[in-house]
């Protein structure tokens, strides 16, 4: 049986940087879902194709391949990994990631890679949806406030011109369409630990979900 790991949790509520902290520490293969749909709305975007229209959407993601390599993703051969957390694709990724087609055809990608090798996922509805009976489930989340910093930040550090409010008024958004949209929306699985991440640095998060992936295997393995 394959080891699955699965990260669940709002925009910005650090899912990538420990999921990818994490795969090291246990040589797991790390695939970021949420850069995913980001690729397809970059690759949408880029050829003006609305969200309304499903058939060239789902033509579109037949043309796409994609797979990870040291973390980042390529599609069709290019490492796009830095164009995805632009601005604009941050505030159009909701409209496209909601749509039922692509989210049938992406989720179908992500657990092929799931029974390939073992892996840890982050996303909106990995522990849900895509990875039901993961190994391990967790959910993290942060106040909006401490999420729009960590991208504000992250975004200056890019040599980006980006206002703080606007940032989070989209995170703010972004966490109400991922609720409430009618396919796969954003929830803590039942069985998922929750880690707050607000007011704490990154080490200790992981500490955190590896000291309860480490007693767990202790405990299976009695």
């Amino acid at each position: 049986m394959r080891l699955s790991v699965a990260i669940d949790g709002p925009a910005g509520a650090g899912k990538s940087t420990i999921a990818k902290i994490v795969a090291k520490k246990y040589n797991l293969m790390y695939i970021n879902t949420g850069a995913m749909y980001r690729a397809v709305t970059y690759k949408a975007l880029e050829k003006d194709i609305s969200p309304d229209n499903i058939e060239a959407l789902c033509d579109l993601i037949k043309d796409m391949e994609m797979h990870f390599e040291n973390d980042e993703l390529y599609l069709n051969g290019v490492n796009i990994n830095d164009q995805l957390t632009l601005p604009n694709i941050s505030k159009n990724v909701s409209a496209y990631a909601s749509i039922k087609e692509v989210r049938v055809r992406l989720v179908a990608l992500q657990r092929d890679m799931s029974k390939k090798y073992d892996v840890i996922m982050d996303g909106r509805d990995i522990g849900t949806v895509v990875l039901k009976d993961a190994s391990f489930k967790f959910f993290l989340t942060a106040s909006p406030e401490e999420r729009a910093t960590r991208r504000y930040e992250e975004l200056i550090a890019k040599g980006l011109e980006v206002q703080y409010d606007s940032i989070l008024k989209e995170i703010i958004q972004r966490d109400y369409l991922d609720s409430n949209r009618e396919i796969d929306p954003l929830t803590k699985a039942e069985d998922a630990l929750e880690v707050d991440t607000t007011g704490i640095n990154i080490e200790q998060v992981v500490e955190k979900i590896c000291e309860y992936i480490n007693k767990e295997f202790e405990f299976s393995t009695r």
